[in-house]
């Protein structure tokens, strides 16, 4: 008769075997039913007897407690990014070159997986450590969250001793599903699938990590043994044959060229079927296969000479204009959308896109019916580039705003300050009061979670709030029975407005929405003024006096506390308890002068934190860097702004050296 221990070793064994099947090979035998009994017999078995627990079985994937943070992983072999390249010319440039210290060198040529690169660690066949690139020397340990990754093999076929570097990713049908239920929960949508990827590798509670549907292409061997009798392999091509005998998910699209003809011709097909891959690419990998050929071509500081990335150009799509629907926003500008026949784009399915103004329509044509291109400007917001009035149909007419708010009816006119916007003139318009209230929760105003904008309407609908201040008379009782509102989730909100109070006056500024005042303004209002009170009273001549604080903003900080309704909220709100005194520091200058960038993904802050610190610090925190930009901020996957830093000499430095910085009080690079 099979005993217990025997049962549990046949179930772990049948269950890896399936896995593999379905996650790797793409080849399942069995159904998902079968599958779904069999685990759960297992995990009743092992539940049953704890002292045949083993960690490379399958229950271990499911996620374990939640971590408080990432501890640090130092790399054994440094994670290079690799140099970009934009067109054939410059890619024939890289090949030249590699041919003037190699003779008839062989490519390795790849699909370049948009996602995040990772490291994977075996003793003796067992994973012990998965951590991320970081800043290509020390990464995070996210070995819990990528024990969920189903493709990853816990144990490998042979007690090996290696590490692999690989790329995680959100298949697109994981990001669908995912921007579905963020859609259905009021949440904000992920941008893209590899925006999507980087937030579920990065979640401190594993069992996130676990519903997102992540999974990997391993594509570097990087140390250890492949081979049982230490042999080493000769080609990167030998080194993914193995890795995939031994159970990795490896790279599917890759071919090995001789020259220039043969890479391009495969970097136009991989191109042409983009659409159809079930993951997004980004760009074709092009890699010397020898690795004694690459050994003679060495290394340069951050990247390696013997490989270069050909990037693809921003992808383009063709689709229709079925409708132009206008969205009145919190200062009551109307602004003009267009709504789309769905068309997938740089990983995404877009239907709508704004069309900002009506001079952006008349200037480009754009009439319902037409047929537009549309592009992602930084593979993220969809624009739309140019209509095709010659697909046009006969009956069109050149669009025209209403004369009156889709809102609440009321007439709009043009205001002369805003070039080509059209604003409600009505203040108490329903949608200003929504917008206004959204805005007022978000994260970077008074980062209310759970207050997305279904959960306003349901609140207005329900008579329960009229402006932002009566968010903070809500009690549990008023929520409870709402739609999608139990217990839990009522009091989730009640504690997460409470919290809200104690953001300081420099949120509470960006969340009273005024005109002009962003969060950077915000900042330097409470900074400048340190109380609520003195910004109330200030005068033209005050506000003008603060630094980058011009004549426009100022009329408008005025502007706004002359309106008896926004003086009202604001006493409303401080008699719900809301701090209205600064947080911020008195005006730090050690940064005073400088324009600092901040790309990627940095090891312990978040962009939005880093870019408020060095504000807190007197500087600049843009978004794009040119030839004003004093130095950049790069983490992991900096992309774009990393490369035009480095073409214009600007100094690049990491998290860790901006923050010994401010601690040496020294910015001298």
């Amino acid at each position: 008769m099979e005993s217990v221990l025997e049962r549990i070793k046949k179930l772990r064994a049948e269950l890896s075997y399936h896995a593999k099947r379905y996650y790797v090979d793409d080849d399942p035998i069995i159904s998902d039913y079968e599958y779904d009994k069999l685990y759960a017999e297992l995990l009743a078995l092992e539940a049953e007897h704890p002292e045949y627990d083993d960690p490379a079985s399958p229950t271990h994937r499911v996620g374990g407690a939640a971590l408080d943070k990432f501890e640090k992983v130092t790399h054994k072999v440094q994670m290079n990014s690799l140099s970009d390249v934009f067109s054939f010319e410059e890619l024939k440039g890289f090949l030249d070159r590699v041919k003037e210290s190699i003779q008839n060198p062989v490519y390795s040529v790849e699909a370049k997986i948009d996602g995040l690169s990772v490291s994977l660690r075996y003793e003796k066949g067992l994973f012990v450590e998965g951590a991320t690139r970081g800043d290509g020397f020390v990464g995070e340990n996210v070995t819990e969250n990528l024990k969920t990754v189903l493709s990853i093999p816990m144990k490998l076929s042979e007690p090996l001793d290696l590490t692999v570097r690989g790329e995680v990713y959100m298949p697109r049908r994981s990001f669908d599903r995912l921007n579905r239920a963020q859609e259905a929960a009021g949440k904000a949508l992920f941008a893209n699938p590899r925006n999507a990827a980087a937030g579920s590798l990065r979640q401190l509670d594993s069992k996130i990590t676990a519903a997102r549907g992540l999974d990997i292409f391993v594509f570097n061997f990087q140390a250890g043994d492949l081979y049982p009798d230490n042999h080493a392999p000769k080609s990167h091509t030998e080194t993914l044959d193995r890795l995939k005998e031994l159970g990795f998910h490896v790279l599917e699209k890759r071919t090995v060229a001789k020259n220039y003809d043969e890479i391009t011709r495969f970097i136009e097909s991989v191109g042409a079927e983009r659409d159809e891959l079930a993951y997004d690419i980004d760009g074709i990998v092009v890699k010397i296969d020898s690795l004694s050929d690459r050994l003679l071509l060495g290394e340069g500081t951050n990247t390696p000479k013997w490989a270069v990335a050909y990037k693809f150009p921003p992808e383009q799509k063709q689709t229709r204009v079925l409708d132009v629907a206008i969205a009145v926003g919190r200062t009551g500008v109307l602004t003009p959308t267009a709504v789309l026949e769905p068309v997938r784009l740089a990983g995404s399915t877009v239907s709508r896109a704004t069309l900002h103004n009506l001079d952006f329509i008349r200037e480009r044509d754009i009439r319902v019916g037409d047929l537009v291109t549309l592009q992602k400007a930084g593979d993220i917001i969809p624009e739309v580039l140019c209509s095709h009035p010659e697909a046009r149909p006969n009956n069109s007419k050149p669009f025209c705003m209403p004369d009156r708010c889709p809102s609440c009816g009321e007439p709009v006119f043009y205001d002369p300050d805003e070039g080509a916007a059209v604003r409600c003139t009505n203040l108490s318009c329903p949608a200003q009061i929504s917008r206004s209230i959204e805005h007022f929760a978000s994260k970077d105003a008074m980062d209310i979670e759970g207050l997305g904008p279904q959960m306003v309407e349901l609140l207005l609908s329900n008579r329960l709030i009229s402006d932002a201040a009566d968010l903070y008379t809500l009690k549990k009782e008023d929520l409870v029975g709402l739609d999608r509102m139990g217990e839990k989730s009522a009091q989730n909100l009640i504690d997460a407005i409470e919290a809200s109070k104690e953001r300081g006056l420099e949120r509470l500024i960006t969340a009273l929405g005024i005109r002009n005042v962003g969060e950077v303004a915000a900042l330097a209002l409470a900074k400048t003024f340190r109380t609520l009170e003195r910004i109330q009273s200030a005068t033209a001549e005050e506000l003008v006096a603060i630094d980058d604080f011009g004549e426009i903003t100022a009329t408008c900080v005025i502007n706004f506390f002359s309106h008896p309704q926004n003086v009202a909220l604001c006493e409303k709100l401080k008699a719900a308890g809301v701090k209205t005194e600064a947080n911020a520091k008195e005006a730090d200058t050690l940064f005073s002068g400088l324009t600092i960038v901040v790309t990627g993904t940095l090891p312990t802050m978040g962009r939005k934190e880093a870019e408020e610190l060095i504000r807190n610090m007197g500087g600049k925190a843009a978004g794009s860097v040119s030839k004003k930009t004093s130095f950049v901020v790069a983490g992991e996957d900096a992309g774009s702004k990393l490369t035009k830093a480095r073409e214009l000499g600007i100094p690049v430095i990491d998290e860790k050296t901006l923050l010994q910085m401010i601690e040496t009080r020294n910015t001298s690079l």
